[in-house]
């Protein structure tokens, strides 16, 4: 392959990333299947990682690497938990890293546009500094990029109010696995057939690599206002929250916690046992007041307990601040979490039957949730859970029982089995059952039109098999 990599140099000179550390720090995410075969030894390097730094660059990469027949591992910020970016020795990961930074900004249309390689935090600071905000705040906003949002169709925790990324994107631009760009219109909406910028929003670089973002912005709100009730158990809290949003009342952030994550989170605040919802109301001048007063009456009438606002702002203090994998599996812990999402009616049976099935497996010492995401229709839940094998031999083993556990019984209530991490290789398995067979048909046509040799992100979603 000497020849690839001279071609790849020539074209982006210190851009093409080739000593073993540079490879290693790229060559996955932050799957904590991946964490564990590191931690055994089992990292594999990619043959080498090409930054193109403009989009010029990006389809130059493409084009080559094409004509060599060589995979391509697209990459952002590698804050991924699903598999979605896993180097083999025969593969080039495309790292937008470079293809980074502000384009424009346009106060008065209310857009902005970032270079995909943009780090999340980063973006939102700069529009902040001209009063707006994009409005999506993912848990990994510190370590993520725009372009990985888009690629993994993600969602923050504002999203209750401020919507999903599929509903920020103003237009994108990609370099398809030919090398081709494609960029969408910009316009504020279309009627013009199928909406391209759909391919690439979840596609998790298997139809493209997204190489710009525009985001529609919003002006940032007045200062909000706090609010948190406990409840006896987690089906009532459930109830209170779809009765304030069934009148259309949106609070960006709506989160209920079980008994058990309430205590770990908020001990020294409630009883035992007892869940806690967390709010922040906030929105144009004189909104706030109105939606916590509405979200008061609704809560005291489920027979909610009003807690203090403190609560809210130790959530706020520590809401980014996670264990790393790493941490875990060197105390002899493994843990993930798992997001699903289902009408208001189906919630309570799918919270039972989820921790339930995931308590079963053994080893298991925790299985817990809370819902995050709330829409008129129904909500998220994000569980997590925690196990202790007896062996270490038993690890990889335990974590796919835990999955398969969490996933059959999603599945057996017809709940959506990914809500915004997306399906990287750890769902791989149940993408029939969430698209149906028709469904998994047209996504493989699509895929097999745009790369027919599946060099993009082979793997993930759909597989590398074209037959």
């Amino acid at each position: 392959m000497s020849d690839l990599i001279s071609e790849l140099g020539a074209v982006l000179g210190d851009g093409l990333i080739r000593d073993d550390a540079g490879r290693a720090e790229r060559a996955r995410d932050t799957w904590m299947r991946s964490e564990m075969r590191r931690e055994e030894g089992h990292l594999e390097l990619p043959m080498v990682v090409a930054a193109p730094a403009d989009t010029a660059q990006m389809s130059e990469v493409v084009k080559i690497c094409r004509a060599h027949g060589v995979k391509m591992i697209p990459r952002g910020g590698g804050s991924g938990v699903v598999g979605g970016v896993l180097a083999s020795p025969d593969s080039v990961v495309i790292s937008t890293e470079r293809v980074s930074g502000l384009r424009s900004l346009d106060a008065y249309n209310l857009l902005a546009t970032f270079g995909a390689g943009t780090n999340g935090y980063e973006a939102e600071m700069l529009v902040q500094e001209e009063g707006l905000t994009i409005g999506n705040w993912p848990q990994s906003i510190e370590v993520s990029t725009v372009g990985g949002w888009v690629a993994t169709r993600a969602s923050g925790q504002y999203s209750t109010a401020y919507g999903n990324i599929e509903d920020v994107v103003h237009s994108l631009e990609a370099v398809l696995p030919d090398g081709s760009i494609y960029r969408s219109r910009d316009t504020p909406r279309a009627s013009a057939g199928p909406d391209l910028r759909q391919l690439f929003l979840g596609g998790e670089g298997t139809m493209g690599v997204v190489t710009e973002v525009t985001f529609s912005l919003r002006p940032l709100p007045e200062p909000g206002v706090r609010q948190a009730f406990h409840f006896d158990d987690f089906e009532t809290g459930l109830a209170a929250i779809r009765e304030v949003i069934r009148p259309g009342w949106r609070p960006p952030v709506v989160r209920l916690y079980d008994g058990r994550e309430s205590w770990r989170h908020f001990k020294d605040k409630l009883p035992q046992g007892n869940c806690m919802l967390v709010f922040l109301h906030e929105g144009p001048p004189g909104v706030a007041p109105l939606q916590a007063a509405a979200a008061t009456e609704v809560c005291m009438a489920h027979g909610g307990t009003e807690a203090a606002t403190d609560v809210v702002d130790t959530w706020f203090d520590s809401r980014n601040t996670v264990p790393s994998w790493e941490e875990l599996l060197a105390q002899g812990v493994l843990a993930d979490t798992i997001e699903v999402a289902t009408d208001w009616s189906r919630l309570p049976a799918l919270y039972t039957a989820v921790t339930d099935a995931i308590s079963t497996v053994p080893g298991v010492v925790a299985a817990t949730a809370h819902t995050s995401h709330s829409y008129r229709s129904g909500a998220n839940l994000y569980f997590t859970f925690a196990a202790i094998p007896a062996e270490r031999s038993e690890f990889v083993a335990t974590y796919d029982a835990c999955w398969q556990a969490a996933m059959s019984a999603a599945s057996a209530l017809g709940a959506g089995l990914a809500h915004h991490h997306g399906i990287g290789r750890v769902r791989r398995k149940w993408l029939a059952e969430e698209l149906g067979e028709s469904g998994l048909t047209v996504l493989s046509a699509v895929k097999d039109a745009l790369d027919p040799d599946r060099l993009m992100n082979p793997g993930v979603l759909i597989g590398g098999d074209p037959s």
